[in-house]
């Protein structure tokens, strides 16, 4: 059951200011996300966060698969609903599987599940769950994901990720932001 908005929802036609509003849908493709209107609060934020998020999103060199499986399991560890109907979708598009991201739902399952995920994949899911859980990284784990990476830059991007979807689960879940359908 959803949660009551902790801060009200302003409509669209009261956002403001306009050229950040403008922004946010260019970047978004002509639609603002509950996510964006909770941003707008603070044009200062959302200015910041749509800069840095448009680049999270869309300049980085990292395959956007382990991308999308990163943001998928800090979703799932911080049960973030939000975040994994936003980007299971993503994940879908990018090659992800069904199955996968059934699996996915347990993580503990997914980690030792060598035949729906590749060694990549669960380098990957290890890093996740210790830099969202634990926030430092085992050297084992740091050499596992350095191994199963093509270059130092995919590694600093991967992380990046982590660390920015951890900021997202934690800003959607301590404002209850609603997904759009709710």
């Amino acid at each position: 059951m959803p949660h009551p908005l902790r801060i009200p929802q302003r409509p669209d036609d009261q956002l403001e200011p306009m050229d950040v509003v403008q922004a946010i849908r260019k970047r978004r493709g002509g639609t603002l996300l509950n996510l964006d209107r909770m941003l707008l609060n603070s044009p200062a934020f959302a200015v910041g966060w749509n800069g840095f998020l448009g680049a999270v999103r869309n300049a980085l060199l990292l395959d956007a698969r382990l991308r999308e499986l990163a943001i998928c399991a800090v979703a799932v560890l911080n049960r973030a609903d939000y975040e994994l109907l936003q980007h299971a979708p993503e994940w879908l598009a990018v090659g992800g599987t069904p199955a996968q991201l059934e699996r996915l739902k347990n993580l503990d399952a997914a980690l030792q599940d060598a035949v729906l995920f590749s060694e990549a994949e669960r380098a990957v899911l290890q890093l996740t769950r210790e830099m969202t859980c634990n926030v430092q990284v085992t050297d084992a784990c740091f050499d596992r994901v350095q191994q199963a990476l093509d270059s130092t830059q995919a590694l600093v991007e991967l992380v990046g990720v982590i660390a920015t979807y951890n900021m997202v689960s934690r800003f959607l879940e301590a404002l209850q932001v609603q997904p759009e359908n709710d």
